[in-house]
């Protein structure tokens, strides 16, 4: 196997002479009134709903308002954790309950903007409505009541409470999913392949995110589960870690421990990157893992080369790092390495990719966690975010594979299971 590393270099604008990355201050700048604005709008939001939660129990016991209250000091403590944790290296899975950690992502992501939007409807149907009728029963001002509760405050209180049990469920149902992933097994048919490679076989692994969700007895079954598989190559196309450089050990073991024919090779996704660029590539090419970024691998089987292409995450120039200008940037720079006589196949961690591929027969990639969040095939956050989100798409004797990612960053799947891929490539 021969890495392709200083075709990269002459490529990159990022090297400096000890061959280090160089970092842009304008980007940490940039990632932090990020996470400030996310953050504001995160605390601002859990205000208005603690705004309008108390409107409803401002008659209630005093038990009442101080759950209302402890609930939303904690998830405005969580908000903190969530956002600024991450920039601050705070582990919090190390001292943190999973559940708790669960329950902060389902309520700031999913739920409280469900409930924002149900308030600013309300509002706005009071200020409209034509015939001025009377407000709902649970909507009304609320009156003292003599000892009991009345059927007003018993509503009002049901519809406080409504979003915690919600939350709290969801959570667990999350908590079980987080547990379990499937092996999806494909067949693509590549014209341009050897007939010698007919049958090669190869587990696509994406989407680790080792962190707060991923850590532990699930890595074990994901090497277990890929080394099954046994496969001739296998693919890890980015988000090893979800963020902290803390949890690269654990990365690193579980890389080391996957056993295919001929090799494991990884490109680097976006999670991988966030805290340090720098640091992460470093730390992955001192431990002898094959990263690939905008570099190139190759290995013999059965008489034939195959070449694996690895894409950098983002460009090595002022671009938005996900954008298509920043792929087709970084396409530019790895494309003049691709042999001819070898079989190339790519491994780039955003989909979008695919559309700068027109000389590669396969392209593996990630990122988009199948969706998500999908109601229906192509209904959901996957057709709204990305043109490719989740299985194989063909075109011009080109195909690509998008997996649905083995981890999670985010707790809840909708129509999106987590998966290991396994390809099985034929002549035609």
């Amino acid at each position: 196997m021969r890495k392709n590393v200083e075709t990269s270099r002459a490529h990159s604008a990022t090297w400096d002479n000890k061959n280090r990355f160089q970092i842009a201050p304008s980007a940490f700048t940039h990632a932090m009134r990020f996470q400030f604005f996310v953050l504001t709008g995160l605390l601002l939001a859990d205000a208005i709903w603690w705004w309008r939660a108390r409107q409803f129990l401002r008659k209630h016991t005093v038990g009442w308002r101080m759950a209302l209250a402890f609930f939303c000091l904690f998830q405005a403590f969580a908000a903190f954790v969530v956002i600024l944790g991450r920039r601050w290296s705070i582990a919090s899975q190390d001292w943190m309950p999973r559940p708790l950690i669960a329950l902060a992502y389902l309520w700031h992501f999913l739920l409280l903007p469900a409930l924002l939007v149900a308030i600013l409807a309300e509002r706005f149907w009071i200020r409209v409505r034509p015939n001025r009728e009377p407000l709902p029963l649970a909507m009304r001002p609320l009156e003292p009541s003599d000892g009991g509760w009345t059927r007003r405050e018993f509503l009002s209180a049901g519809l406080v409470s409504a979003p915690a049990i919600v939350a709290s469920g969801a959570t667990g149902f999350c908590l079980w999913q987080l547990e379990h992933f499937r092996t999806r097994r494909m067949v693509i048919e590549v014209p341009q392949l050897p007939p010698a490679l007919d049958g090669l076989t190869i587990a696509h692994v994406a989407d680790l995110h080792i962190g707060r969700f991923e850590h532990g007895a699930i890595l074990e079954r994901v090497v277990q589960t890929t080394n099954d598989l046994q496969a001739d190559l296998i693919a890890v196309t980015g988000d090893l870690i979800d963020y902290s450089l803390d949890d690269l050990p654990a990365a690193f073991e579980l890389v080391e421990s996957l056993r295919s024919r001929f090799g494991t090779f990884v490109c680097e996704g976006n999670h991988d990157v966030l805290a340090n660029r720098n640091a992460f590539r470093k730390r992955t090419l001192d431990r002898g893992i094959a990263l690939l970024c905008n570099e190139t691998a190759e290995v013999t089987i059965r008489g034939h080369v195959v070449q694996m292409l690895g894409l950098r995450w983002g460009s090595d120039i002022p671009l938005p790092q996900r954008s298509d200008r920043a792929i087709a940037h970084s396409m530019e720079q790895l494309l003049p390495q691709k042999r001819p006589d070898a079989f190339p196949i790519l491994l780039a961690h955003h989909p979008h990719a695919f559309d700068y591929t027109d000389s590669i027969p396969l392209t593996l990639s990630g990122h988009t966690h199948g969706g998500q969040l999908m109601l229906a095939p192509h209904i959901g956050i996957g057709p709204l975010l990305f043109r490719y989100w989740s299985g194989l798409y063909a075109r011009q004797n080109r195909s690509l594979v998008v997996s649905n990612g083995v981890g999670n960053w985010f707790p809840l799947r909708c129509g999106a299971p987590a998966e290991i891929v396994h390809l099985t490539l034929r002549a035609t």
